[in-house]
């Protein structure tokens, strides 16, 4: 197989190798037909050959072996001609000792080992032993012999037993056998060569979305511009392939556009805190160039400004550095089995040393989950800093977490309906929430990440509590798991 891929074989096209396995099956198939046809056509012309000999000897079959023996002698003597005798047809008398007669007459048949068995069986009548064979005749005409036991007879006065061979000649047989062959192998060649040219151009016509897909490839490599679409018709393999393509070239661009977006809304969120650290490194480098100390008042904000700013700077950037990375398919992200009540409770820490004065409503039950123990921690602490950043001074947060449901409500200003769809697009922020503090980056970690984790997150209006208050929004987590920790492996006995 290597040596035929190597090849020429190998060196043709998709399309040459479809048509040339097309034509070869198709030639095949033919061929077997056309062959056993031609085998059947000979069975049935042997076997009319045959009803023919045996229907000859028919009328022998009841006669008397007085007149038997008195036509045997009269025949191999020559004195009478046989009633046995048809058309073509000469009867060979066959003895057991192998002797024939007549013995000189050119269209008798030629003896064979065969014949011995059925001259020596002395059957007669119909339990007469015979049996069908091809021969020859004295002058060389190739027959069909019929030969059949004569039973007991007395030849030149000496008892023995005999057979009699009846032939026909088999030219018109084969003659017509040949004529059929030369039919045969015309049509089969004919059906062959629009065999041949069917199956190019059916190779053509079925690999003509392969070329499209092959065009459209090019295309994108060429421009490295994804999003290149071809047509498909129909639902066989090269449609799914072709609507495989189409998906992965639309999956490429909405890639490439988010990683364009990403970088074109990551300098300009990184335009301001860096324009303002530059503002501020240049009060001070000025006044160090000038001699003329600032007031310590402004030189303490100045510095305190730009701790701040460092800060967002930092946090900015690693926010970014972790929605650049790939976004594995949900469910596959590196994993461990942690308590999600455990690390909610441990966000829970780092959101009430930001919202000091925010009264913690929590209601934490048991989950176990399979996730990223860093990345889920700050998932749940972005979600909570969202909370605390839109929570009045003094306001309730509440935090439940029954049968794996994360729930965080803020009693804030709530969500207007028409920002629901962007909460969790990168950088984006409510026209309410521009003067706080944030990139805007928070939201989309929380969403990658649990569903990176193979879970789901929503953020809504939240509805009014049972102590009729109003307002917040409400953000819902639920994350696949279990409300006990996974066994154990058991403890390896070393009792060896």
């Amino acid at each position: 197989m290597s040596r035929l891929r190597d090849g020429w074989f190998g060196r043709m096209t998709l399309r040459g190798r479809l048509a040339s396995f097309t034509a070869a099956a198709v030639s095949l198939a033919v061929v077997m037909c056309a062959v056993t046809g031609w085998f059947v056509a000979r069975g049935e012309m042997t076997a009319q050959v045959d009803q023919t000999l045996a229907r000859a000897w028919a009328p022998n079959v009841h006669a008397s072996p007085q007149s038997e023996i008195r036509a045997v002698n009269d025949w191999c003597r020559g004195v009478v001609t046989q009633p046995w005798m048809t058309r073509d047809t000469v009867p060979t008398v066959i003895f057991a000792d192998g002797t024939s007669c007549p013995p000189n007459d050119s269209r008798s048949v030629k003896v064979t080992d065969g014949d011995l068995p059925v001259a020596s069986s002395g059957t007669r009548g119909a339990v007469a032993r015979s049996y069908f064979r091809d021969g020859q005749l004295a002058n060389g005409d190739a027959v069909r012999v019929y030969v059949v036991s004569y039973g007991p007879v007395v030849f030149n006065g000496e008892p023995t037993t005999a057979a009699v061979a009846l032939s026909q000649p088999l030219r018109p047989v084969r003659d017509a056998l040949f004529g059929l062959a030369l039919i045969t192998t015309f049509a089969a060649a004919l059906v062959i060569a629009a065999a041949a040219f069917g199956a190019l151009w059916l190779a053509r016509r079925a690999l003509r979305p392969v070329d499209r897909l092959t065009q459209a490839a090019e295309y994108i490599a060429r421009t490295q511009e994804p999003g290149t679409t071809i047509d498909v018709a129909g639902h066989d393999e090269i449609a799914r392939l072709g609507q495989a393509f189409n998906a992965m070239s639309t999956a490429l661009a909405h890639s490439r556009d988010s990683q364009s977006q990403l970088i074109a809304d990551a300098g300009h969120e990184l335009r301001t805190p860096l324009t303002s650290l530059r503002t501020n490194i240049d009060l001070l480098v000025r006044s160090e160039e000038t001699g003329r100390a600032l007031p310590e008042g402004m030189r303490a904000k100045l510095f305190a400004n730009l701790k701040a700013q460092m800060v967002e700077l930092s946090t900015l950037i690693g926010d970014l550095l972790v929605l650049s990375r790939p976004l594995p398919a949900a469910g596959t992200a590196p994993a461990a089995e942690l308590g999600l009540h455990d690390v909610v409770s441990r966000a829970l820490d780092r959101a009430r040393l930001r919202g000091p004065s925010l009264v913690f409503n929590v209601d934490l039950r048991p989950w176990y989950v399979r996730a990223d123990t860093h990345t889920m921690e700050r998932a749940v602490v972005n979600l909570l800093d969202n909370a605390v950043k839109f929570s009045p001074v003094d306001g309730a947060i509440d935090v439940s977490l029954i049968s794996g449901v994360l729930t965080v409500r803020d009693h804030g200003p709530g969500i207007a309906p028409e920002d629901l769809p962007h909460v969790f697009d990168r950088f984006w922020r409510a026209p309410s929430a521009r003067r706080l503090p944030g990139s805007g980056l928070g939201l989309a970690i929380v969403a990658q990440t649990i569903r990176s984790a193979g879970g789901e997150v929503s953020l809504a209006p939240a509805a009014p509590g049972p102590d009729g208050t109003t307002g917040g929004a409400v953000a819902t987590v639920r994350l696949p798991g279990s409300p006990t920790p996974p066994a154990q492996a058991a403890p390896v006995s070393s009792h060896d």
